[in-house]
């Protein structure tokens, strides 16, 4: 997955965008967000926790996390993982 061309992609649509890079066991546990969110695999497992359910979607699925939702992100694979958080951003003007 070409992670430049992705963030071009999402940022044209109003989302800013970052790249998570995490060794095996790591969690990133109980955030909220004021805003809308979507999660992407590139490399390696992931779990992503919403509101209690839990799934694993496969290198290059959307997991989309609602505005205020209680999420977790947790490398459940053997490797080194890598993903996409990808927000969505409010205009300056209302």
């Amino acid at each position: 997955m070409n992670s430049d061309l992705i963030k071009q992609a999402w940022q044209s649509r109003g989302y800013s965008f970052g790249v998570f890079r995490d060794p095996p066991g790591q969690v990133w546990a109980d955030f909220v967000h004021r805003t809308d969110e979507l999660v992407v695999l590139a490399e390696g497992e992931i779990e992503v926790e919403i509101e209690g359910e839990s799934q694993r979607p496969q290198i290059g699925e959307e997991v989309f996390i609602p505005a205020n939702a209680v999420h977790t992100v947790r490398n459940v694979g053997q490797t080194n993982n890598v993903w996409y958080c990808i927000l969505f951003i409010h205009s300056q003007d209302g």
